[in-house]
């Protein structure tokens, strides 16, 4: 914005120092009816539309074509001045209110300046005219040019956006597939086992309903937590084992290998519920990834902690830093942390940039 401004201040002094310059050194003169400080006057009001459009740029239309029409008997730079003005102020109407406000607009400035071209004496009709209509269709045209492409990109990004959350929702529905099966094969096997030494071994038949109960406690909170993000079920088994908590050393040694050491610690953790562990495993992963492709850092310090039912990670590097660009990675942490109701967060810090997050759950009760 502050460059814009000043631009926009810079063109405005142009204009004054150009036009006041061709005044000035007689290469135009002022009409001999009409007062040298009231034309100085038109001529440095005609830049101020210019300067202030951001702020006001309908004010700023409505003041230049008042200007513009002051001009129109005056011709020359003053004229020249207060259109070019006109034009500049029509492209913010354009593009910050609404194409038909521009539209009534340029109709407006088109009928005032050309009824007054012929209604009222000036150097050159016709070349009033025409410079009016350039000036201002070319305001016009340059707002719904611009005005077009941030729509279809806002459309874009989030069209993007809603792909990304729906791929990462697939993928989520895949690993709680792993989940599922898993336990529900474990169930099977030790409701079979417990069945068949229920006279016999009634010990045995009872650590096989814990396993029973604690396993079917630990999926039906998963189930729950799933059932809140996603939509549909789908998904296709998984042909590897699912990534834990013990695989983070191997990816963090794989991390390194592309170029920033890696510092891992993780403290309070002896065991997680599986869908949990995988959340944690795939946070850590994106992380790692955005410092390998987009931080170029040299070092990356990752701190997974466990505490009474939570576990928060810190993924922090001394890279370049900067806004992050909302993309599949990002898209997917903070997913997989709502899926648990946590918090996440990630943005510049002192050094490079940093990732947290702080994922809830539900232990099973011990008996």
């Amino acid at each position: 914005m502050r460059i814009r401004v000043a631009l926009d201040v810079l063109a405005a002094i142009v204009l004054a120092i150009g036009a006041g310059g061709n005044l000035a050194a007689g290469a135009w003169t002022l009409p001999s009816w009409l007062p040298a400080w009231l034309g100085w006057t038109i001529l440095l009001l005609s830049v101020v539309p210019i300067v202030l459009r951001r702020w006001w740029p309908l004010g700023c239309y409505v003041l230049s074509l008042v200007l513009a029409a002051a001009a129109v008997p005056i011709g020359g730079p003053v004229f020249g001045v207060a259109v070019v003005g006109a034009g500049c102020a029509l492209y913010l109407v354009v593009l910050r209110l609404s194409s038909r406000i521009g539209q009534i607009g340029l109709a407006a400035g088109l009928l005032e300046l050309g009824v007054l071209a012929f209604a009222v004496a000036n150097p050159s009709a016709a070349l009033t005219v025409n410079f009016s209509a350039s000036a201002l269709v070319v305001g016009f045209v340059l707002g719904l040019t611009v005005r077009s492409r941030r729509d279809y990109a806002t459309i874009e990004r989030e069209n993007h956006a809603r792909q990304a959350v729906s791929a990462e929702r697939l993928r989520i529905a895949r690993e709680m597939h792993d989940i599922v099966a898993h336990s529900m094969s474990l169930i099977a096997v030790k409701a079979a086992v417990g069945n068949h030494v229920a006279l016999e071994q009634p010990d045995q038949a009872r650590d096989a309903l814990r396993v029973i109960e604690d396993t079917s406690r630990e999926t039906l909170a998963e189930l729950r937590r799933m059932l809140g993000v996603l939509r549909d079920g789908t998904g296709v088994p998984a042909l590897a084992p699912a990534p834990t908590l013990d695989d983070l050393r191997a990816l963090a040694e794989r991390a390194e290998q592309a170029g920033p050491a890696v510092d891992l610690a993780v403290d309070g953790l002896d065991e997680l519920p599986s869908g949990v562990g995988q959340s944690v495993y795939r946070i850590v992963q994106e992380a790692l990834t955005n410092v390998v492709k987009h931080a170029a850092a040299t070092t990356c310090r990752i701190r997974v902690t466990g505490g009474d039912g939570e576990v928060s990670i810190e993924v922090l590097d001394d890279g370049r830093g900067g806004e992050a660009v909302p993309g599949h990675g990002l898209i997917g942490m903070r997913e997989r942390v709502a899926v648990y109701g946590g918090e996440f967060t990630a943005a510049p810090a002192r050094p490079g940039f940093r990732v947290f997050a702080r994922l809830p759950y539900e232990t099973a009760v011990a008996r």
